[in-house]
């Protein structure tokens, strides 16, 4: 039988009216904020009603992702309506997908085949507006200071020091933008790059844009000539812009509620990636997920485990106090024999000598997980039509002699059905209540020896060796008196090192910190290690050359 497309499956699918889904939550019509008969905002103000519920939280992260594909989005959705299934009243909360990738080469994050959330194509396109008030947002300060500059710069902004970017849409841009006061008479310009947002909905109020003339004399505040605090609105110096950019935020701020194929209810909220940003969807919607869901919460982490299950653990989970009470972790035979060496033509063959040379790198996620954040995990084997017992058996006796069991999932076949094993073990894992989490390092450390711990707790590396652009970042905001915040290490998501062709489990190397820079109003350091790319361009053939709408609307080709 042909398999549809996931695009296909999508637009076939009849879906519940949005108001249907909220009353599987206890909510209202009029709790809802309606954006057609599909989609709703749903106002965080309802987390101030108590509902007794206190739900299981269950991430979702995988391997090292491979051209062959892992499948998490997938998986979490699957498992999700699998519990469904069994009776049991669950939620799932996810990320939204960014425009640029869609149209690039990663494609949607709405899940797959028989396992999606709908409408699927809204949610990976324009949605509700989020994204795009986040961008008007940004562009908002960017504005204002550049008009502060331009007005007289009481404030004595150095213009070189601006690490306020302008941010575009989709894709890098083919040089630097500059800010819109540079070609005035006797002025100075900053060159800027692509802003890559962070998703996090918060803490505009205490976003840094550059430093004064004098340079850093202490701990940023906004009345220290040092690395600039935007001020709040109405004292009358600088650019007044926190009224302004909440205005824009305002309904960006509150979680959007949709479906999944089966009438799962799902958060769909921030849209950030993990080998830049944290990689997870928002506080405020997994929050929202926790307090409506009576059963179960399932949320997944971008990439490997490595980047965005370890961004959830050590940032997430610190700021917004969670703890999650069992782990899956996304596998497939095809990729681990990819990481195994075997050419991505030869993956459909059974070769358990390539299966057994790739499974070092699933040991060691499932390491991380189970010993550095001691948190109860499952393996999910994600199957594919050419798997073969042989292989399978071979995974599991693997992860047997870790602990750990093997679940296979075929949800992208068929749909929560295809989960209900996975679904059993996950449900097991959380009555057995086995669960000692702990973060990989503690706030009180020092910059490096976070980074320290990350690269070689997490990643498997040797030590760390710093560039002196980044020695003098790290010291700069030691002594600004950020050391307190957790670190975000921006590295390639194909491989445990920071080289994206080292494949497995590498062992011997050193992670490099090229630059250091921080993102203050998602909380976090963000270390650029090796050769990662803020945001990398478009490839020759984009999909965008594939997607394309009919006479009657109907889109084409996204997936």
């Amino acid at each position: 039988m042909e398999m549809k497309s996931d695009i296909e499956i999508a637009q076939a699918a009849i879906p519940e009216d949005i108001r249907d889904i909220g009353a599987k939550l206890g909510l209202s019509e009029d709790d809802l904020e309606l954006y057609g008969k599909y989609k709703a905002k749903v106002d965080y103000n309802l987390l101030k009603r108590e509902t007794g519920k206190r739900p299981r939280l269950i991430l979702t992260t995988a391997i090292n992702p491979t051209p062959a594909g892992e499948g998490k989005t997938t998986t979490t959705i699957g498992v999700a309506d699998a519990m469904s299934r069994l009776g049991k009243n669950t939620l799932v909360a996810l990320r939204e997908p960014s425009i640029g990738p869609v149209f690039g080469l990663k494609g949607g994050a709405a899940g797959g085949g028989y396992a999606q959330v709908l409408p699927m194509e809204d949610i990976n396109l324009h949605f509700t507006g989020d994204i795009h008030a986040i961008t008007a947002a940004n562009n908002l300060l960017a504005a204002m200071l550049d008009n502060h500059i331009q007005q007289g710069n009481e404030l004595g902004i150095d213009p070189k020091s601006i690490t306020w970017r302008r941010c575009m849409g989709h894709e890098r841009p083919p040089a630097p933008c500059r800010c819109g006061w540079a070609g005035t008479a006797g002025g100075r310009h900053a060159e800027t790059g692509r802003l890559r947002h962070h998703g996090g909905f918060r803490g505009h109020g205490r976003v840094l844009y550059g430093r004064r003339y004098g340079g850093f004399k202490g701990p940023a505040g906004p009345h220290h000539r040092g690395l600039h605090l935007r001020r709040p609105s109405g004292d009358g110096r600088g650019p007044e812009g926190n009224g302004a950019m909440t205005a824009l935020l305002k309904d960006a701020l509150k979680p959007n509620l949709v479906q999944t194929l089966e009438g799962t209810p799902a958060f769909v909220h921030g849209g950030p990636f993990a080998n830049i940003a944290h990689g997870c969807n928002s506080i405020i919607a997994t929050r929202m997920a926790m307090h409506f869901a009576g059963d179960y919460v399932i949320t997944e982490a971008g990439f490997g485990a490595d980047l965005g299950a370890e961004k959830f653990l050590d940032i997430k989970c610190r700021v917004a106090g969670l703890k999650p009470d069992a782990v899956i972790i996304v596998a497939t035979i095809r990729a681990l024999k990819y990481n195994g060496g075997l050419p991505a033509e030869d993956l459909g063959k059974e070769n358990l000598k390539a299966l057994d040379a790739g499974l070092p790198n699933l040991i060691k996620h499932i390491e991380n997980i189970t010993r550095v954040y001691r948190l109860p995990a499952v393996v999910a084997i994600n199957r594919f039509a050419g798997d073969t017992d042989a292989e399978i058996n071979l995974v599991r006796s693997r992860c047997r002699e870790m602990n750990v069991n093997v679940a296979l999932s075929e949800v992208w076949e068929k749909g929560g059905e295809g989960g209900v094993e996975l679904a059993q073990e996950v449900m097991r894992l959380c009555d057995e209540g086995n669960n000692y989490f702990r973060f990989a390092y503690e706030d009180s450390m020092r910059l490096k020896e976070k980074i320290d711990a990350i690269a070689t707790r997490i990643y498997g590396a040797g030590g760390v060796n710093y560039t002196p652009q980044a020695e003098e970042a790290l010291r700069k905001y030691d002594a600004l008196g950020f050391s307190r915040l957790p670190v975000c290490l921006a590295k390639t998501q194909y491989s445990l090192s920071d080289d994206a062709f080292k494949l497995g489990r590498p062992i011997g190397f050193k992670i490099t910190v090229r630059d250091v820079t921080i993102s203050a109003g998602a909380g976090f350091i963000v270390c650029l290690c090796g050769a990662i790319m803020k945001m990398p361009g478009l490839s020759k053939h984009p999909a965008a050359e594939q997607i394309d709408v009919d006479e009657n609307g109907v889109i084409s080709g996204l997936f």
